[in-house]
């Protein structure tokens, strides 16, 4: 499944995952309909990281879903995850497609058009924009939201599939399809749920 056909990205946060194991959240993240599961941590050290991701990459392939690694590169080749995503302030895309080759999913943040150009230039595969709303708990240092707006025209800009990332929920995952994305990422919509497979089964609908 490549990138232009993932319509809801779930991304299994470390910090949000309230008692969870990560593998479990993926579990019923894919059981809601999860096109994709990305691993997100920035709290953990190396090791443990690799562990999270060498579980949730089982999850991913016995269910025939791909599994992408943030930020991470070099856990995502040691994973053997199918790819990792990088943002405007991690590893450079030109470097991380470097080491990832060219079987691997590479995936870039982007908050503008220009950063969706340099990105696809740079060898990525899709493009993650955003933040599309108000930033919530899951990044408190996210860049200001470019609204709809900015994310039309993202989409209008490349040619590659746009995930619209930031403040996505059930009760406006609509109008961010409305602008052209290819697919949605969450977080906190599944992950701050009491019932991950019920809260994805909706946003999927």
């Amino acid at each position: 499944m490549t990138a232009s056909a993932w319509r809801l990205c779930v991304i299994v946060d470390k910090e949000h995952l309230r008692g969870r194991a990560p593998e479990e959240a993926a579990r019923a993240a894919i059981a809601g309909g999860a096109d994709v599961i990305q691993l997100r941590d920035k709290v953990s050290a190396g090791a443990a990281f690799h562990r999270a991701a060498v579980a949730v990459g089982a999850v991913c392939r016995g269910a025939g879903i791909p599994f992408i690694v943030n930020d991470r590169v070099d856990i995502a080749i040691a994973a053997d995850a199918d790819g990792a995503h990088v943002g405007q302030s991690d590893l450079p895309a030109k470097a991380a497609r470097k080491l990832l080759g060219p079987d691997r999913i590479l995936g870039v943040s982007a908050g503008s058009s220009d950063d969706a150009a340099r990105a696809g230039a740079d060898g990525a595969d899709y493009i993650g924009a955003g933040p599309v709303f108000e930033a919530t708990a899951t990044k408190p240092d996210a860049a200001p939201p470019i609204g709809l707006p900015g994310l039309a025209a993202i989409c209008r800009s490349t040619r590659l599939p746009v995930l619209a990332i930031g403040g996505i929920n059930a009760g406006n995952i609509r109008q961010v399809f409305e602008t052209g994305v290819a697919g949605a990422a969450v977080i906190s919509a599944a992950l701050c749920a009491d019932d991950i497979r019920a809260a994805v089964r909706d946003l999927k609908a």
